[in-house]
This record gives structure tokens, sequence and C-alpha cells, in this order.
């Protein structure tokens, strides 16, 4: 119904405002600002009429209608919900006018706000002209395989379609703290650093603005065995970020300056190193544990940092970025068009002889470090031995640690997480003063980790040590109960990218007897001791090894 019709059932329509009589609105053009909790239904009316007289009879027939000045434009109130009128021709002159409707309108709403005439919106359901829908996706999609090419100087690309509108590309190398030498200690962590900073080609700053032009994230990582630089966008920008990625990586200009400022904020990161005990803790196993090339430390040291400049990154990066030893993955980008980009850009880098992997071996150690702490931190640990090369060994391992389980007391995850695992139920639900008491693994090509690490109150640290072992050893007894990434890691370390089919199927055929057999292969190495804080109350290593080798 319009306004000024004389039915009882209208809604009283006088509007006040202060120092005002009251009068009529003059709706014959109006701007309404909708509220975002309006109902569906009168949601649906006024983006379908949005005219003064429409919409004035779009809310006429909702009821339960009242109109008033208090905030200082007419304001028409439905239920909980308030709308403001403003008078469009003349909404800087007047606010009351005659009742009369104008029905002549000058575009109304979207005219106001955009210029130009608006036209009645089709329904939702009405396909827009121009505009082509996509296909729906089955409800099943087969996997994609993974292609892989390998360019005549031994650089490998590989790659995945994906259904999604976004793409991820890395650019994975076969390099980390084990190639290090004494002179280029540290190395791997400051290139970590000093990643996506300027390049002979690009300022720092002209990088930045280019991958915030597209909506990119980079991200860069140092491991012990390997380096990873990371692009993630729109599969449509799949060239611009291949370009910019393998820049970073080739291209470096180490400035001093960007140099200096990054082994600052190490020194910074050394110093704060007390703030995250369980990262120092497994710092600790490698060198306690590992004599070779995996006891060497992943975080650059005081020392390193002091001695660390350009011709050192320069010289380590020379020797270790070459092409045998790189592979390009990518995720969401067809394999022909990724292999067009990253040909020009990569297959000029020189095809020199892979080195030897440096060699490590496991020996077993104690570490202890009396600190200023409320807690006491301990990690014991046994090795994988064969690592990632004996696939069957590593994966029960990784579906043994999710067995096991366990967190703290207050865990990031939200509460519950994890509360049901074994460590959870046997251990945290029992025993108050233990804060955190989790299991853990480190895997590597040839020799990884595995363990459990605990937090708990000094005088109750001797009691979580026996908790730890005999949960160890109970597991060893029978009859006692992400994408590109994972593309170019599996390719470094296997040379292909074995399909989920092959890991299922492995967790699958997993039985009680191959947990046990595996466990007890891991215990029977030597043990791996670390502890931080208030350590006085730890026992001996030797106490604690001879509960693992006197059975």
């Amino acid at each position: 119904m319009l306004l000024g019709s004389s039915t009882e059932k209208e809604p009283k329509v006088g509007v006040h405002t202060d120092g005002a009589e009251t009068g009529d609105a003059d709706v014959s053009e109006v701007l309404v600002c909708v509220d975002r909790c309006v109902t569906a239904e009168m949601n649906r009316d006024l983006c379908a009429a949005y005219t003064g007289e429409e919409v004035w009879e779009a809310l006429s027939e909702m009821g339960d209608l009242k109109v008033s000045g208090a905030y200082g434009y007419p304001t028409i109130f439905y239920k909980k919900h308030f709308f403001f009128l403003f008078n469009v021709q003349h909404h800087g002159a007047t606010r009351f006018a005659s009742t009369s409707v104008v029905t002549q309108s000058s575009g109304g709403l979207f005219s106001w706000l955009l210029g130009g005439k608006s036209s009645e919106l089709p329904p939702l359901n009405t396909p827009l002209s121009g505009i082509t829908i996509p296909q729906p996706l089955p409800d099943f999609v087969e996997p994609a395989k993974t292609k892989i090419t390998t360019l005549p100087n031994g650089v490998k690309i590989a790659s995945e379609a994906s259904p999604s509108p976004s793409a991820s590309v890395g650019l994975y190398i076969d390099c980390g703290s084990i190639y290090e030498t004494p002179a280029s200690s540290g190395a791997s962590h400051l290139l970590e650093r000093m990643a996506f900073k300027s390049t002979t080609n690009r300022s720092h700053l002209r990088l930045v603005r280019e991958v915030e032009s597209i909506g990119g994230n980079v991200t860069a990582s140092a491991s012990r065995e390997q380096m990873s630089y990371t692009y993630d966008a729109l599969k449509s920008y799949a060239p611009e970020m291949v370009e910019v990625l393998i820049d970073s990586v080739r291209n470096p200009a180490f400035l001093e300056w960007e140099v200096k400022e990054q082994l600052q904020k190490i020194k910074s990161e050394i110093a704060g190193v007390s703030s995250n005990p369980q990262g120092l803790l497994l710092e600790a196993l490698h060198s306690a544990g590992y004599s070779g090339a995996l006891a060497k430390p992943l975080m650059a040291s005081e020392s390193a940092v002091n001695r660390l400049d350009v011709s050192i990154l320069e010289k380590f990066v020379y020797e270790n970025y070459t092409a045998p030893r790189m592979v390009l993955a990518a995720s969401g980008v067809e394999h022909d068009e990724l292999v067009s980009i990253v040909e020009p850009l990569l297959s000029d880098l020189p095809n020199v002889k892979r080195p030897e992997e440096p060699k490590s071996v496991y020996v077993g150690g104690d570490y202890r470090c009396q600190a200023d702490s409320l807690n006491t931190h301990i990690a014991l640990a046994f090795e994988v031995p064969g690592g990632w090369n004996q696939e069957r060994s590593a994966m029960i391992v990784t579906v043994l640690q999710m067995l096991m389980g366990g967190g703290g007391s207050f865990s990031a995850g939200g509460p519950g997480k994890g509360m049901h695992s074994r460590l959870y139920l046997r251990i945290l639900n029992k025993y108050e003063h233990i804060e955190s008491f989790s299991a853990f693994n480190s895997v590597y090509n040839n020799s990884g980790l595995f363990g459990i690490y605990a937090v708990t109150s000094p005088d109750f640290s001797s009691k979580a040590v026996d908790l730890a072992a005999g949960e160890l050893l109970e597991i060893a007894t029978p009859g006692k109960t992400i994408a590109s990434e994972d593309i170019g890691r599996q390719v470094l370390s296997y040379g292909e990218r074995k399909p989920i089919d092959y890991f299922l199927k492995t967790v699958e055929e997993t039985t009680l007897d191959d947990i046990y057999s595996t466990v007890k292969k891991m215990l029977s190495s030597p043990l791996t001791m670390a502890s931080w804080g208030d350590v006085i109350h730890v026992p001996s290593y030797e106490s604690i090894s001879c509960k693992f080798h006197s059975k």
C-alpha cells in the first residue's frame, strides 16, 4: 500500500524531529540504508524496489512500522531494525514535504550512488548475460599424476595439475647445515633470513611490491638437509611467480647492509633462545646424539654470527646451489606450461657433479643445561635407522607418533586436542605435575630420531623420566597395548613422487608386530638425552640408559 492511504491497517506516518511540527514524509525519492540484520523477506523486497514509492510499498506491507526523526533524519523503525530516509532530490534542503506521491523517478538509489540510470535487477536465479557458468566438479576427482621433466643440466621440474584457482611453486635444493664447513657454519640459517631480499635485478622494495600486487605469499625455510623457497598466488600469475622465485635464488645481491641487518636479528634470536626450550633441546639431541654432519647446528652460533659475511654466503651458494641438486615443484600449474617458463631461466646453470652426502654416525649422548626456569624440560630419543631410505620403518614411526600423541595441559589447538591419545590418557590425565608430554620424530635421508619430550616441575623430573622410559619400553613389548612441498622434497629424496595410495597402503598394512619390532630396533641404539632448566633432580645418563639395555 502507498503512503497516505486511510486504511486502518496502515502504520502511522507522522515524522517528528526536534523543534519541528509533525508532518508527512515525502518519499518520492528515498535512500534506504538497510541494517545488515534485516529479515530476509524485507531485504528481498527492498532489493527489488529501490525507488521511493516502491520502497514504501514494501515497507508498509511488513507491518509494525513506526516513523520518527529521533536520529536527525526521518527514520523508519521495523521491529528491532531501523532505516534512515533521505529525500534524494532535496536531502540537503528539507526534511518535510506533502503527502502526494511523485511517480517520476530520477533513477533511484543506484543512480544516486553510481550515476547513470538504474534498471530493475533480475532475480538471483536468472543467469547474467555474458557470464559463463563453470561446470560443477564431479563427485569424484581422480588425483592428478605428478609429471617430472629433467633438463639437460640435471634440474628437475615436477608438477601436478589442480582444479584450485591458486598455485604453489617451490624451489627445493639439496643443501642444508650438513654441507656447512667450520668456516661456513651458520650459512643456512642466514640464507633463510636473506631469502627474497634484494637481487641483482630488483630491490627488496620492488620485490615486495610485485608480490603484494598479485596477492602472493613467499616463504623460505632451512633444514639440515634441504633449503626451500616457495611462492603462493593465483595460478594465472604462474610466469611472474616462477621468475621472481628463480631470481631470488639465483641472483641474490647480498647487500652489505641487508646482511648485517639479518645478522643482528639472528643475534636477538640467539639471545631469546630460552623462550623456546623445545627447539633448544631438539638441537641439543642432534649435537649429543650424532657424530658427523647431523651433529652440526642448524641455528647459527654466536661465534658464527660474528664471522659470517657476504663473501662466505656467496661461496656457499656457488658451491651448493647447483643444477643437479635443484627441484622446481609446482601444484596447480600445467606441466608443459611450467617447463616452458622454467627452462629458459634455469637451463644455463652449470651441470656440476653432485657431491656425496656427508656422513653421520649415531652415537647417543647426554646434554644438560642448568638454567633459571621454574620447570624442567627433558627429551629422550633413539635412532630411527635408515631414515626415509627405509620407507616402511619411517612410515611405521610416523604412525607410532600419531598413536602415542600427547600434548600440553593447555593446548594451542583448542580444548580437547589430542586428549584421547595414549600419552594424554595415561600420563597427562593422571599426573598434575606434568605440563607437557608428547612423542616426536625427526627423520632424515639415512637416519632419524624418535622420542618423548616432557615438561615437568623440578621435583617430579625423576618420575617423569621413569614414565617416559616406561612408555617407550611398553610399546616395544608384544602383548601390550601439505602439496608442492611434498612433491619437491620427495623428488629430492627418492627421485620421484610416490602416489598417496602407496603411503596409504603402507599405513593400512602396518601391524602391531611391525610397531613392536621397529621400536625394539630403535631402543637397541644408544640413548640420546637432553635436559634444560632446573636439571638438578634429573637422573644420570647411565641410570636411564640401563633401563633400556638391561632388558
